[in-house]
């Protein structure tokens, strides 16, 4: 029998019942082997760092944790060290130029690290920068590095167990900084061992369950669903670099073929690029009959992108009930619900007019207003959650959308050292019952046959002339409203103008359509396609050069930023239109569809 209490106990049994199994195996390129470790071997590798560090810094402290995307394997074995030094975790992404490194020093400032984890490789192309530029990043040149690559093994002998429970804190996962500057959440041995057991069921995992994970591992996905769900269940589990997701889709899809996969997944954009960077010659050489649980989480769940995909993968062997969503954020370790796998996900047509006034009132699929919405299923394992109005802290009627409040043990303790930010957050009650409290996740939904869906962002809702609007509403509809426009690379936010909220769109441009862009028709096609599908006047749009919208190191669009980024003018802009004035004549005419309805 396992001893489960911590991911500590889990590897440490696993090294001696099971030494000789393959725990992950890592495609630096996404399609050959770079390396694989054993059970036994990341036990040994974890001792070494972990004495390794407490001959620097002690148990509680906080180590910065850098690694390249092609490191995999070091990052596990790293991470693993920490908690096998009762050090706590706090990973980044790996910065490439010599000006974002300065960004490194507001994670260690905000962190307090006392140390820094990476390879050799990575140390001395940090060094050299450093010494180039003397003046830059003062903070990052007095942090003591570790090359846990270069680490002695022996001194695995002297590792001793740290006095660890579930609740000891076991890592820092920062926000993404898609709505604000990303915070610390701080995460427990006992919310690892919750979340993982609530996705080990969820998923319908078993002993012949084998995962593949390209998402980087110091997102929570990436970390939680890659990392300690393989480990925590025994499973083996085979890692990729997002680069080469990034580079070549299809490798992807090549690996789940080539390894037997049967639980994978991403975003929805990943999806996505599989429908439109998969030529039919390389989707005829797959066999995707394996994939029992195709995740979809971190960012809305499209149908339109479910049914797509399903069509265009069924040739492949692909079973559209394979197709999970799933509800999740980094203050909840990862997982907060998800759907009964081998089921097809529910969808829901809602009219897109009353969602504007928060009501649900579901349609026919076919109807002219009907927009789609993919149930995020319920949560598991004693966790809750419901919907609250944000204003009066009332749990909302099941027709009306609410801001999704939940509770459980995978939730974590609070923000690093933000006490007003934790008490507001994660120590919620509602107006009627003080005695319990929730996580406010910040997100918008409502929840139908106890099933949650999710409608948008709380910060990102943008009110037009007396409507709520959903940022991602108005961007799928600009998206497809030219072939010039890149999908998924676009942002809808509101400026303040005269005292009135007005919607301004930024969306890049395919890389191919960039030389003969005929900058005047794109913008004619946007203004007019919302303007009759989501009844909004468009007040400026800003096209812009590709690969140059704003997004955080995850891949979300930071609409934020790009807001802040038009209103100075700093935006890569191959084509821009702004309103000279308001037309009343625009604002009557649009006014009236609104009021009259």
């Amino acid at each position: 029998m396992v001893n489960n209490s911590t991911i500590v106990n889990i590897l440490l049994d696993r090294s001696l019942s099971q030494p000789q199994e393959i725990a992950y195996t890592f495609l630096a390129d996404g399609e050959n082997e770079s390396g694989s470790c054993t059970y036994a071997e990341l036990d040994l590798q974890a001792k070494g760092i972990a004495v390794q560090l407490l001959t620097k810094v002690n148990p509680g402290d906080r180590a910065l944790l850098v690694y390249p995307y092609t490191a995999g394997l070091e990052f596990i074995a790293s991470f693993l060290g920490c908690l096998y030094a009762g050090v706590v975790a706090v990973t980044d992404y790996p910065r490439q130029h010599i000006k974002s490194l300065n960004q490194y020093q507001d994670r260690i400032i905000d962190c307090q690290a006392a140390i820094a984890l990476t390879t050799q490789e990575f140390v001395d192309r940090v060094k050299g920068q450093l010494i180039s530029h003397p003046g830059m990043a003062l903070k990052l040149k007095a942090l003591p590095w570790i090359a846990t690559d270069k680490v002695d093994l022996n001194l695995a002998d002297k590792w001793q167990l740290p006095d660890i429970n579930q609740d000891t804190l076991a890592y820092l996962q920062y926000t993404s900084g898609s709505t604000g500057q990303p915070k610390g959440v701080m995460i427990t041995h006992g919310n690892i061992i919750h979340n993982s057991e609530v996705i080990y069921q969820s998923f319908g995992h078993h002993d012949d369950t084998r995962i593949l994970m390209w998402l980087p591992m110091f997102h929570d996905m990436g970390l939680i669903g890659g990392v300690m769900q393989p480990l925590y269940a025994g499973l083996p589990a085979v890692l990729m670099s997002p680069i080469a997701l990034a580079q070549k889709p299809f490798l992807w899809l090549q690996a789940i073929s080539k390894y037997k996969i049967t639980t994978s997944g991403g975003p929805n954009f990943a999806y996505d690029l599989l429908c439109q960077k998969v030529t039919d010659e390389q989707k005829a050489s797959l066999d995707l009959s394996s994939w029992q649980v195709a995740f979809s989480g971190a960012e809305p769940v499209r149908a339109e992108t479910l049914e797509k995909f399903a069509e265009l993968y069924r040739p492949c062997g692909f079973q559209k009930e394979a197709f999970y969503p799933c509800y999740g954020m980094a203050e909840a370790t990862l997982f907060v619900t998800g759907i009964d796998a081998s089921e097809y996900p529910t969808i829901t047509y809602l009219d897109r007019k009353a969602l504007t006034q928060d009501k649900i009132i579901t349609v026919a699929a076919d109807h002219p207003d009907a927009k789609a919405a993919v149930s995020c299923g319920h949560t598991w394992l004693g966790d809750e959650v419901m919907i609250v109005d944000p204003e009066t802290k009332v749990e909302c009627a099941d027709d009306r959308v609410g801001e999704i409040w939940t509770r459980g043990k995978g939730i974590g303790v609070g923000y690093w050292q933000r006490e007003e930010q934790t008490e507001s957050t994660f120590k919620a009650t509602l107006a009627d019952n003080p005695a319990k409290t929730y996580l406010r996740t910040g997100d918008l939904g409502f929840i139908k046959n106890q099933e949650l869906y999710i409608t948008g962002r709380i910060k990102d809702m943008m009110i037009l002339w007396g409507r709520n609007h959903y940022p991602q509403h108005i961007e799928e509809t600009v998206e497809t409203c030219h072939p010039a426009l890149r999908p998924n690379h676009g942002a809808a936010f509101s400026v303040e103008v005269g005292g009135e909220e007005q919607l301004v769109i930024a969306h890049e441009i395919n890389r191919t359509d960039l030389r003969k862009l005929n900058g005047e028709e794109v913008i004619g096609a946007i203004r007019l396609a919302v303007g009759e599908q989501n009844l909004a006047n468009v007040f400026a749009v800003a096209l812009l050069k590709t690969g140059s919208i704003p997004k955080t190191s995850s891949g979300k669009i930071q609409r934020r930023a790009c807001q802040s980024m038009f209103l100075d003018g700093s935006l890569n802009t191959v084509a821009q239109w702004q309103q000279s004035e308001i037309p009343e004549t625009d604002i009557t005419d649009l006014a009236g569809q609104f009021f009259s309805e």
